[in-house]
Formats: C-alpha cells, structure tokens, sequence
C-alpha cells in the first residue's frame, strides 16, 4: 500500500493504492494522522485501491466517526467495483459518504 497526499490541510486529500488490510491499515492511520490531527475534511480517494479487508472497513468508520464528532466531512472518491461491492455488502454505503 501506498498513498499520496493530494491536497494538504485543512482540506485534506489522500489517493491510497495497494490493499487496505490488517498490515497496511494501521500504517496508514498512524503516518497520516499528523495530518488528519490539522483536517476539517478528509477526501479519500480509492482508485487505486483494489482489495479491503475488515481492517480496512475498520479504518474508514474510525475516520468516519472522528470527522463527524469534530464537526468535519470524510468522503470516500473512484470505487473501485470490487471494493464497492464489499462497502454495499457490509452495510458501509449507508454511513459513509461516497463522491
């Protein structure tokens, strides 16, 4: 997994390519949280994103969650199919916010 920040805080963007799971999830949290820490909003950007794990699903509602208690927006931006599938399975395209 690999990521990029696009566009710096307090608008924050992030493009993520590679698997978000058990290995790769909490790397992510932890390297992007002094960033996330200065963010009113978060865009994640997905297209390079080809598998999600539970890990992964985990991540994405603790972002969720902490953007909504701070008063901010987390979106998620280019699904990929597979991935997609899985947000819609487990019920996630219901909480989160997809562009």
């Amino acid at each position: 997994m690999t990521y990029e920040i696009t566009n710096p805080p307090p608008d924050l963007a992030v493009l993520v390519k590679g698997r978000l799971d058990t290995l790769t999830s909490p790397k992510l949290e932890s390297e992007l949280e002094p960033s996330i820490a200065k963010a009113s909003s978060l865009v994640l950007d997905l297209a390079g994103v080809d598998y999600l794990s539970s890990a992964g699903l985990r991540l994405l509602l603790t972002l969720q969650k902490r953007f909504k208690r701070e008063g901010g927006s987390f979106k998620l931006r280019n699904i990929q199919p597979g991935v997609m599938e899985i947000l819609r399975m487990t019920g996630f395209l219901k909480i989160l916010s997809v562009e």
